[in-house]
């Protein structure tokens, strides 16, 4: 064919994939992509392995297994005070980015306007431009990240449809506070704004602090959609599994589009994550679990010339190289993996005009044998 009219004139190849490809090549420690380099629980892995032993190996029920609906809408009621229903209010989905796509799909109209929050990760803007949405972009800037509600105030016309927030953030590793969320409950009171709340981090959070959902503000919650991700939680993004809340209204529409996109996800997977889920320790531990690898990655590269504020949540670290060098984060990050034989991601990638506030973002998800490993690079640089 000669003439390809794209949807997506202006995609290439994510970042997560060329630094991936670069490192590989290079033969690089890959701190870029996003992914834990340790096995999850051995019991998890055997849970699906009775289930599949078990016979659950067809299709699940399209919304997703009822058990494991229960189970999700008990720890969530339990945590934030919510009332969500496990047969009306939540969805089982093959990951959190394939819910996102759906909500997105199912909302947006060509015309609508989209608040989003950059750096932002990767998915919401093609989402968003494919059915024919404007992004109204909201830029934040290192190294706090903090919100400016008074410019959001300013960017809300008639036309906005739905304002996505991410929170603990990638890639910055900030959270937003109670405050923020009350601010944002006001913005959107007496509206029909949607909000996209995405909390795949939920769990991962530090310093004491608590997550603070949508789902403890009513005036948010009435009108939010909230995505979560077993594969972050569980160490296991290779299964892409996870689930989104919403009211029913909200989410009948949702379930029109997901019974045409992926239908339901695996069946085995979610008895086992429904058995799993019922020992709460299996994701409150989480905090202690990773401030642990982020301390220790920090306090191994206090000695060298990155600066840095410790990320309050995810885990990524944003380390910045301001008195290193004057290069772009882009270069110095292709630079750093093809020379020194660490790789990161330029956080540029997911800032309006690529904005450059020289930093680089580190993935902590590893085992200490490899942050050692990294951090003795790092204090070479």
């Amino acid at each position: 064919m000669q003439n390809i009219n794209s949807k997506l004139p202006e995609v290439s190849t994510t970042i997560f994939t060329v630094m991936n490809q670069l490192a590989h090549k290079h033969e690089a420690l890959n701190l870029s992509q996003g992914f834990p380099n340790f096995e999850a629980s051995p019991k998890l892995i055997d849970l699906v392995t009775q289930a599949m032993q078990n016979g659950y190996n067809q299709y699940a029920p399209m919304p997703g297994l009822l058990s494991l609906r229960e189970v999700i809408t008990k720890k969530t009621n339990s945590l934030y005070g919510s009332n969500y229903h496990p047969e009306t209010d939540i969805t089982i989905t093959s990951g959190a980015t394939q819910a996102i796509f759906t909500i997105i799909s199912a909302f947006i109209n060509p015309g609508d306007e989209v608040i989003i929050f950059k750096p932002a990760y990767d998915s919401y803007e093609p989402s968003i431009e494919l059915f024919g949405g404007t992004i109204v972009p909201v830029q934040l800037s290192a190294p706090h990240y903090s919100v400016d509600w008074q410019e959001v105030a300013a960017k809300i016309t008639s036309k906005t449809k739905m304002i996505i927030i991410n929170t603990p953030h990638n890639p910055s590793g900030s959270v937003l506070s109670k405050e923020d969320m009350l601010q944002l409950e006001k913005l959107v009171t007496n509206t029909d704004i949607i909000l996209l709340s995405d909390e795949v981090y939920e769990h991962i959070i530090f310093d004491g602090q608590a997550h603070q959902s949508a789902a403890l503000f009513p005036g948010l919650a009435e009108r939010a959609f909230i995505t979560a991700s077993f594969g972050k939680t569980f160490h296991t993004t290779g299964w892409k599994m996870g689930y989104c809340l919403a009211p029913k209204e909200l989410m009948t529409e949702f379930r029109k589009v997901h019974q045409f996109n992926v239908f339901s996800s695996s069946h085995p997977m979610q008895y086992a994550l429904a058995e799993y889920l019922k020992a709460p320790e299996n994701y409150l531990s989480l905090p202690d679990f990773y401030q642990e690898k982020r301390d220790f990655f920090l306090s191994m590269i206090t000695d060298s010339r990155f600066k840095f504020t410790p990320a309050s949540g995810t885990y990524f670290q944003v380390l910045d190289y301001s008195v290193i060098t004057d290069e772009s984060d882009i270069a110095f990050a292709e630079r750093l993996t093809k020379e020194h034989k660490i790789a990161s991601i330029p956080v540029s990638v997911f800032n309006l005009n690529q904005k450059d506030d020289n930093v680089l973002r580190f993935c902590f998800a590893k085992t200490e044998e490899t942050l050692k490993h990294a951090a003795e690079i790092l204090c070479k640089i």
